[in-house]
């Protein structure tokens, strides 16, 4: 996976021009949301780029850090999770957020150009949200659906939303006699991934394509970004879509309840919290690469099971050493108690439990900063 010099050079430009705007949450500064929790007295700036899922998280990360740290400037680019990595690898960006790790096999075929050769990358899960199926059917304000009908709505097999699978699950709903407008990322996105991964493990009949950041159809619409498909959602009738849960409740979109064993869940942050709990780390990562492997399947009670983990992605050694001193610092304050608060009260997120807690804080004492 190494980036040819064009594509580094891209990724360099993209956040050379980012840095001309500070993310709203540096405007905070000074005094202004000073938490106690955050390490202080460090100076510099920091460039992240990635997941849109995340974004509003990482606001709230970068105001409570920066008002422990006034001299500190971080620059966020929601860009997408792919482009985060593609940044992150060009050592365009000093941390990235994406919402799958990298495989074992980029690690190894890709160079991080930000970290001293041959070290090591550390991946936190750090924010953990349910992804909604989200629709605009005007009169349906709910519904329940199984797997294979969301993959039916998805993969174009169910073209009208009075179709018989939605409406054997709804019963007393009226649905309409109204086609079925898909909309789906049009960049390469980590909820794709995560949204294709629940779809190809829980309904292989009916979605026949491995996941994959890309979307594999050229049917339905195509918008960028996380805010992109709820604006694409919320502007049409007829349409479903599927985004982070907080940005889909900042705008009051209907969403869907997802079967799991013989009951209807309801997205929120406990369910999507309590699935990331009945799943193990994936086999084959270094020390400090918290990969989770999903349990997509499982029945057990209170699961809501599409749910993405975005990652913090970091060098455990960088080229720079001051800049390995301000991610540290950072990251710590992402993966404290405070700083996950802080981002649920924001963001609507889960905070990762005590347990995990526990492994993200070994991960980032790897980080050299001498």
């Amino acid at each position: 996976m190494k980036l040819s010099r064009i594509a580094k050079i891209g990724a360099i430009g993209a956040v050379a021009a980012l840095a001309l705007t500070a993310c709203a949450a540096n405007e905070t500064g000074g005094g202004a949301n000073v938490d106690p929790s955050a390490p202080a007295g460090l100076s510099g700036e920091l460039a992240g780029a990635g997941a849109s899922s995340q974004e509003v998280a990482v606001q709230a990360w970068t105001a409570g850090f920066q008002g422990a740290n006034p001299d500190v400037t971080i620059n966020y680019d929601p860009a997408g999770s792919g482009a985060g990595r593609e940044s992150f690898q060009a050592g365009a960006v000093a941390f990235a957020g994406s919402d799958r790790p990298f495989t074992i096999e980029e690690i190894e075929a890709g160079a991080f150009d930000g970290c001293v050769a041959d070290t090591d990358i550390i991946e936190l899960p750090t924010y953990i949200s349910p992804i909604a199926v989200i629709f605009n059917v005007e009169g349906v304000t709910e519904l329940n659906l199984d797997p294979a009908t969301i993959a039916g709505l998805f993969s174009g097999t169910i073209a009208k939303w009075n179709d018989p699978a939605i409406a054997a699950l709804n019963e007393g709903v009226t649905l309409p006699d109204l086609a079925v407008t898909p909309v789906h990322r049009a960049d390469d996105s980590g909820t794709t991934e995560n949204f294709t991964d629940y779809l190809f493990a829980t309904a292989p009949d009916v979605w026949t394509f491995e996941p994959d950041g890309v979307w594999p159809l050229s049917s339905g619409e195509a918008a960028q970004g996380t805010s992109g498909v709820v604006s694409a959602v919320q502007g049409g009738n007829g349409t479903v879509g599927y985004a982070d849960a907080s940005r889909a409740a900042e705008q009051g979109l209907a969403t869907a309840a997802v079967q799991v064993g013989d009951e209807f869940v309801t997205y929120s942050p406990e369910a999507a919290a309590a699935i990331v709990d009945e799943s193990p780390f994936e086999e084959g990562r270094t020390e400090g690469d918290l990969a989770i492997a999903l349990d997509r399947t499982s029945e057990a009670a209170g699961v809501y099971p599409i749910v993405l983990i975005s990652y913090m992605i970091a060098c455990q050694e960088y080229t720079d050493p001051g800049t390995a001193t301000l991610v540290k610092g950072f990251l710590e304050y992402v993966a404290s108690p405070e700083g996950q608060e802080t981002a649920a009260a924001s963001a609507g997120n889960a905070p990762i439990s005590e347990a995990l807690t526990e492994k993200v804080n070994a991960a980032i004492d790897l980080i050299v900063t001498e």
